[in-house]
């Protein structure tokens, strides 16, 4: 089963990324995780495990991982 999110940021820490909606991501059946980051700087990403992305990009609750339906 896979799995597609967006990650919305309320707060841009870095001064980077910006606020809304600042990536795409799907969580794949064994558990890996692509990102896609969206804006200026796109680059794609790619994690262990859902917690281990959210561990480095979460910024202490200002980001969040919505799923999609």
């Amino acid at each position: 089963m896979r799995r597609t999110f967006v990650l919305h940021r309320a707060e841009d820490v870095s001064g980077v990324s910006g606020t809304g909606v600042v990536a795409e991501g799907a969580v794949f059946s064994d558990g890996i995780v692509v990102v896609r980051w969206l804006g200026k700087h796109a680059s794609t990403t790619m994690w262990s495990s859902i917690d281990s992305m959210i561990a480095i990009n979460g910024h202490g609750g200002r980001t969040q991982v919505f799923y999609d339906e």
